[in-house]
């Protein structure tokens, strides 16, 4: 690990209480936002500038926060799994990244539910952390692809503060490994930090490790890839079509092709199931 790259909806959020939580550090930037369950896993119905503002919120409150971006893929990793599904929602944001939620938000009474792409909402929080002198931290991706990152994010937005940056071993973390980490992001002082694990290895590790840092939390899974220029991003009129996972199974079929041409069906099935009555939101 190398620390030294320098520089309401009541009833549908989870109940999980965190870290020294300052509870009213959402209230006004979340204020008329709705949730629905798809599948049992909560998402929140709002666009991107909002979920930026609840960010900004969570970080200059320092009371730590999870917020996650969420897919196709993840809503079928909690359908699969209660314990992840538990985790998700007891964050204190997730917002729609995938398409097929958004329109699924908006047949369950959210006709204003944009989508939130975990790039884009990168971008943005870094821009406002910039302008707000907020400290972030990067927590994922190889060494090349973070450095590369870092750089993007500095020609972009030369006042942004990177007080951390770690690429973690793709094996499980030992203890002490572990507790390294924890304290070498506490002790940059980052408010915002990104993590960039993928799903569902960085929703597990920001849920695990919620009640220890006081940074707000956001995992962006693929955006840092995408940010670093080390992966193509499908054209937008794919991703407006709700078709970006054809780009990208047509990208990465080796890795991809079980997430998409077996989890996809299954969402699509259980989900026309919920939409009309056959399984309880």
């Amino acid at each position: 690990m190398d620390p030294g790259l320098n520089p309401d909806a009541p009833d549908e959020r989870g109940s999980a209480p965190p870290r020294k939580r300052d509870r009213h550090a959402l209230s006004s930037s979340l204020a008329g936002v709705g949730s629905r369950r798809i599948l049992g896993m909560r998402v929140d119905g709002l666009r991107t500038s909002v979920a930026a503002d609840a960010v900004l919120d969570l970080a200059e409150a320092g009371a730590g926060g999870m917020v996650c971006v969420a897919t196709v893929h993840m809503v079928m990793e909690a359908f699969d799994a209660p314990d992840f599904q538990r985790s998700v929602n007891a964050a204190d944001l997730v917002t729609p990244d995938g398409v097929p939620l958004v329109w699924a938000l908006r047949g369950l009474g959210l006709p204003e539910t944009r989508r939130v792409y975990g790039p884009t909402l990168m971008r943005l929080v870094c821009r406002r952390a910039e302008e707000c002198g907020l400290p972030v931290g990067l927590y994922g991706g190889s060494p090349e692809v973070l450095e590369r990152l870092r750089e993007r994010l500095l020609e972009k937005h030369p006042l942004l503060r990177v007080a951390f940056a770690a690429s973690p071993p793709f094996r499980p973390e030992t203890e002490e490994e572990d507790a390294a980490s924890v304290q070498a992001i506490e002790a940059s002082g980052a408010r915002i930090l990104f993590v960039g694990l993928g799903c569902p290895k960085q929703e597990r590790w920001m849920a695990a490790h919620r009640e220890a840092l006081p940074c707000v939390m956001l995992g962006v899974g693929a955006a840092f890839d995408f940010l670093a220029g080390s992966k193509r991003q499908a054209p937008g009129w794919l991703q407006r079509a709700g078709l970006e996972w054809l780009f990208r199974l047509a990208s990465e079929p080796r890795r991809l092709w079980r997430r998409y041409l077996i989890q996809n069906p299954r969402f699509v099935f259980h989900l026309a199931r919920q939409l009309r009555g056959g399984e309880a939101a």
